[in-house]
């Protein structure tokens, strides 16, 4: 392999398989120094497989990597951190309970007669807190800090071990719009201060915020490396899936007349006097920054404690719990699929049924027909992509996950399904086929509430728009061809027209 100077990372002709599975099929492309190179993906395209090998997390089966110029196949994690490479995983590698200062030294302790020492390193990992954010103290416990505070104190971590490489996985799916900004500015500033930066993200635009340049990936195989410049979003949605796909608003077919859900003057500690009616038919969305409350007003319609009315079918409901909801008619698809939506180690059949076991009992007992029978019906109408029924939900991709979520909800046959952030963590893919599946309950006479803080979802997905700030509804908006982004921004931001 012939050397390039511009380049940290060189990738040839990796390979990685399974058993009956071919992971990564001959990926090559090269990493320049100092830049942020995207790599993105569908679920399933090799995304977290490539980054495992890059890591030392897994052996690649086949292939070369060169760091720097020389040979690069790290055995271990440690192996990786010791040249210059550290990852930043989705989910966070930290410890809430104990300090700033505990969490960057963890796993690095050193010790003087069976007492830990401190750190070495304090004052440049103080002066790398204070440069991203000067709130952020060594003596805080961590579990009392933000998201993204949480983020930049792993990036502190990877920085005083000398990481030269960081690599970012889904660094900003849990986090709030201004919460991803910050962490956007914390990458300009270490890609401005000579660091490389692999990153990972199904948000689009966040790729074309921040990103130089982009690797696609597609059923293990790398599709192309470009630069983002002069690329528009289609183009890149068009590498991905090898087609084009329409995210504008499609409205649904129905009227849109009856309403079958009133909400007034609902209130709680953080909710303000909210109210507003639901269609038949409809998709209504609600969208507010971190803290505004849209995820208060998913839990009031699904039993949390509240003053004011919910009346559905012109009749007052009584919502003191999450099973007064589903007997009223509501189902929940939660924000949190993983803790709140699955049961990982059993399967997609077994899942199915949970909200509603009614659907597979005969004489008292469970049916296996029946389960076999209801899990091949959601299977096919929903298209999850699961080798057969008996496949552990866990191992499905996200995209999938939420399918089996949603199956559970229609198998309950409620008319009104709340759906908390629905596309969180899926591919772009997933989620248009997530998209579908909305429009085609609302079209079918369902009632469909969505919670997002993606305001591209909301705008190609729901009829009306609610808009909230501080607890309270701003503003409700008809969705169609005047919607203005720029607009929805400013109020629920609170500022005043």
């Amino acid at each position: 392999m012939t050397r390039n100077s511009d380049n940290v990372i060189e990738i040839r002709d990796i390979e990685k398989s399974f058993p009956g599975v071919k992971a990564l099929k001959g990926v090559s492309f090269d990493v320049k120094r100092g830049s942020v190179h995207c790599i993105v993906g569908e679920n399933g395209a090799g995304k977290s497989t490539f980054i495992k090998i890059l890591t030392g997390a897994q052996p690649a089966s086949k292939g070369e990597i060169r760091l720097n110029g020389d040979p690069f196949a790290p055995h271990h994690v440690s192996d990786a951190i010791a040249r210059g490479i550290s990852c930043l995983y989705q989910e966070l590698n930290i410890v809430e309970d104990l300090s700033v200062e505990q969490n960057l030294s963890l796993g690095q302790e050193k010790h003087s007669f069976l007492f830990p020492k401190k750190a070495d390193n304090l004052d440049k990992a103080r002066s790398i807190l204070a440069d991203f954010d000067d709130t952020i103290q060594l003596s805080d416990r961590v579990g009392n800090l933000s998201v993204a505070q949480k983020q930049i104190v792993e990036i502190t971590r990877a920085l005083v071990t000398d990481c030269s490489v960081l690599v970012m996985d889904e660094p900003t799916a849990a986090l709030s719009l201004g919460e991803t900004s910050k962490i956007m500015r914390v990458i300009e500033r270490l890609r401005d201060n000579g660091m490389t930066i692999i990153y990972i993200s199904h948000k689009l635009s966040e790729i074309f915020e921040i990103g130089d340049t982009v690797s696609v990936l597609r059923d293990g195989e790398m599709v192309g490396t470009q630069s983002l410049e002069g690329m528009t979003q289609p183009d890149l949605v068009r590498l991905m899936l090898g087609k084009v796909v329409a995210e504008h608003y499609i409205p649904s077919t129905g009227p849109r007349t009856e309403t079958v859900m009133e909400v007034r003057d609902a209130s709680t500690h953080k909710l303000k006097n909210i109210s507003f009616d639901l269609k038949k038919g409809e998709i209504l969305g609600f969208f507010g920054l971190l803290g505004a409350g849209k995820t208060e007003v998913a839990e009031i319609l699904f039993g949390h404690a509240h003053s004011g009315d919910i009346r559905k079918d012109n009749q007052i409901v009584s919502m003191k719990s999450e099973r007064d909801a589903l007997r009223a008619g509501f189902a929940l698809v939660p924000e949190e699929r993983r803790e709140e939506g699955i049961f990982g180690l059993l399967s997609v059949m077994k899942n199915i049924p949970l909200m509603n076991l009614k659907t597979v009992m005969r004489n008292g007992l469970v049916s296996g027909k029946a389960e076999r029978d209801l899990a091949d019906k959601y299977i096919d109408a929903l298209q999850i992509a699961a080798s057969n029924r008996n496949h552990p939900v866990a191992l499905l991709s996200g995209g999938n996950q939420q399918k089996v979520v949603i199956a559970k909800c229609l198998n309950r046959n409620s008319d009104i399904i709340l759906m908390d952030e629905p596309t969180r963590g899926v591919d772009i893919g997933a989620k248009q086929e997530i998209h579908n599946i909305i429009r085609d309950l609302a079209n079918e006479g369902k009632s469909v509430i969505v919670f997002s803080s993606e305001l591209q979802e909301i705008t190609g997905l729901c009829d009306r728009i609610v808009l909230m700030y501080d607890g309270a509804i701003r503003e409700t908006l008809t969705n169609g061809d005047s919607i203005n982004t720029d607009y929805i921004l400013d109020v629920v931001a609170g500022k005043e027209a």
